[in-house]
């Protein structure tokens, strides 16, 4: 009796279904890394790739974190979890928000050091690529107010002198590392970096983290600046993905006259040595509390709040003692 050569149908399925995952684990296995080698992140961590092709590019800001300070904006005199000296403490005391009433403020950007983080912005990345090679050049960066918008260039190029221009948007590359894109920013004007009246010095250097976890983008960054601030200043900020938003049209500022009852040449200000104390007042916080400085920063410096808030009801005992006295 001769044995016959051809599969029954059972043990074909069997043989195309062992073939197939045979296909599938080699192809896997050609995509991972080397045995005892580094995991690739140039494929898996350029979120921005994956989002050109999918149409991620459009990202809304989510703005539950620092709300108050990053919508209706901060109050006169809060410094609250920012790292200042006394330099910029004094600049910022003197800052009155009509100066955005100038012809030549009016136009004003945000800087970069603040516009990732302000109110808003609904952002949209786009890559450049080489026309030939297809290489990754830059990202550019828009949807911030004044549309100062960034470019982040990803081929090696150098930062410029320090003489060179400081603009709005500064001047940023990036690199990948473990997975997250990395941005460093010089050449920055001087700007804000909360909206009354803090900043910092056209010598800061800004460092940006951004890495995505499903369907959102988180940057985490820091400003170091030796003139105005005592150490790095931290954030973070969130975006989600939203295909269907929609990023600012590009629409010139137009300067108008919004000072006509001032004299030409009338610059608001706050006199040196102004203490804004309603803050601190309304929030029932004592006054240096509300100062800032690197000290502020750090869990135990509620100690130090709760030994302010005794020197500064004893001071004012001291003073109505002293105030019935001369009655």
């Amino acid at each position: 009796m001769m044995r016959s050569n051809r599969l029954k149908p059972g043990m074909l399925s069997v043989f195309l279904l062992l073939s197939l995952a045979a296909l599938v684990g080699t192809h896997t296995l050609a995509q991972g890394p080397a045995p005892g080698g580094p995991v690739r992140t140039d494929i898996a961590g350029d979120w921005m790739a994956f989002d050109l092709s999918a149409g991620f590019q459009n990202l809304v800001m989510v703005n539950n974190e620092d709300q108050p300070h990053r919508v209706p904006g901060p109050e006169l005199g809060d410094f609250t979890g920012l790292p200042i000296n006394a330099a910029v403490r004094q600049k910022a005391d003197a800052w009155d928000a009509t100066i955005l009433s100038q012809p030549e403020r009016q136009p004003q950007a945000h800087p970069a050091q603040y516009w990732m983080r302000g109110p808003g912005p609904n952002v949209r990345i786009l890559k450049i690529l080489d026309p030939v090679t297809q290489q990754t050049v830059a990202y550019t960066i828009a949807g911030g107010f004044g549309r100062a918008d960034r470019v982040v260039w990803m081929d090696g190029r150098p930062h410029p002198s320090d003489y060179s221009e400081h603009t709005w948007d500064g001047f940023s590359t990036g690199t990948w590392e473990n997975g997250q894109l990395v941005v460093t920013t010089t050449h920055m004007k001087q700007g804000v970096i909360q909206r009354n009246g803090a900043a910092t010095s056209p010598y800061g250097v800004m460092t940006e983290h951004f890495f995505r976890h499903g369907l959102y983008l988180t940057s985490f960054f820091s400003v170091d600046d030796p003139i105005f601030l005592e150490e790095p200043m931290v954030r973070t900020q969130t975006w989600a993905w939203a295909p269907d938003s929609i990023t600012a049209a590009d629409t010139p500022f137009e300067a108008v006259d919004e000072l006509g009852d001032k004299p030409l040449g009338w610059v608001p200000f706050w006199p040196l040595g102004t203490e804004h104390r309603e803050f601190a007042e309304v929030h029932n916080l004592p006054f240096k509390a509300s100062q800032g400085g690197k000290e502020s920063l750090y869990p135990e410096y509620q100690l130090k709040i709760a030994a302010l808030a005794k020197e500064e009801a004893a001071a004012r005992e001291a003073a109505q003692s002293a105030a019935l006295k001369k009655k």
